[in-house]
């Protein structure tokens, strides 16, 4: 949801929340791993973010640069019967810069006290980059997954659009997708890298006054083969792919130059990695 567009220059604050949890370990046939029937994982997000948009244009279009430093709260088992484990810590902080231009114009909505609505294209270019300096433990398969940092390098071109179309069912439909091409180096206390991930994250909602409600959902796929010390890992490459699916609801409060967020999705497919759950509340105000 308006993957595309940035919001007025200025200087923003935000949080993030998000929780979830696993509800299958699957291999690449999409079947259940032998002996992770009774796995399950639990995770709880809260971080603060920055986002900041100058007045100055660039191409016809702004800039905006973003920050966030996550706390992570993880809890699970791998085996039946085995008790679970937890672990708290400040995750891996995420930085992304990125250009936007919107090509459309805006007509005020039909709804007293609502935001204009922004009809036609807005296009996005942007780089985007995890930082490994959360708190990682490589002692055991349990402890990596459940550490609250990934001591790994993510480098990510990103691309979006958003097109708002002419009031048909309420005050405009919006079409927003964005594609991460997340680029992973090798974490050198396991020696073991990820292959190259494309994920996209897209939603279609329509615009009501001050709220924003659809579907939304995500897709991700594995371009090349997971590695241990350089060495694929059979019987083939563990790529992953995922397939999530849900709905969205937004909500401006121009009074208060602030908006909420809240987007709930579940995995009906996935290979080589889990099925789960997902529940992310956003809120971000001006100053």
């Amino acid at each position: 949801m308006r993957s595309a567009m940035l919001p007025p220059p200025g200087l923003y604050f935000g949080t993030l929340q998000l929780v979830a949890g696993t509800l299958d370990f699957l291999d690449g046939r999409g079947k259940t791993i032998p002996g992770f029937e009774g796995a399950h994982l639990t995770k709880g997000v809260a971080g603060p973010f920055l986002y900041y948009v100058p007045q100055t244009k660039i191409f016809g279009g702004h800039v905006a640069i973003a920050g966030i430093v996550p706390a992570v709260h993880q809890c699970g088992h791998f085996f039946a019967g085995q008790p679970d484990d937890c672990d708290t810590g400040i995750g891996d902080p995420y930085v992304e810069v990125a250009w936007s231009r919107f090509f459309g114009s805006f007509r005020p909505s039909t709804y007293a006290g609502a935001y204009p609505i922004p009809e036609g294209l807005s296009v996005l270019l942007g780089f985007g980059a995890v930082i490994p300096a959360g708190k990682f433990t490589a002692r055991d398969p349990l402890s990596q997954a459940l550490s609250a940092g990934t001591n790994i390098w993510d480098f990510a071109p990103t691309v979006a659009f958003t097109y708002t179309t002419k009031p048909f069912l309420a005050e405009g439909t919006e079409f927003s997708a964005k594609l991460y091409w997340n680029n992973y180096l090798e974490n050198p206390d396991t020696d073991y890298r990820t292959g190259d991930l494309l994920n996209i994250d897209f939603a279609v909602t329509e615009h009501i006054g001050r709220f924003q409600v659809g579907l939304a959902g995500l897709y991700a796929v594995q371009i090349e083969d997971d590695k241990i010390s350089g060495s694929s890992i059979p019987p083939d490459g563990r790529r992953g792919e995922v397939f999530q699916i849900g709905g969205v609801v937004g909500y401006d409060m121009p009074e208060h130059g602030s908006s909420f967020k809240l987007k709930a999705l579940v995995a009906p497919h996935a290979e080589n990695t889990v099925t789960s759950w997902g529940v992310a509340l956003g809120w971000i105000k001006k100053y």
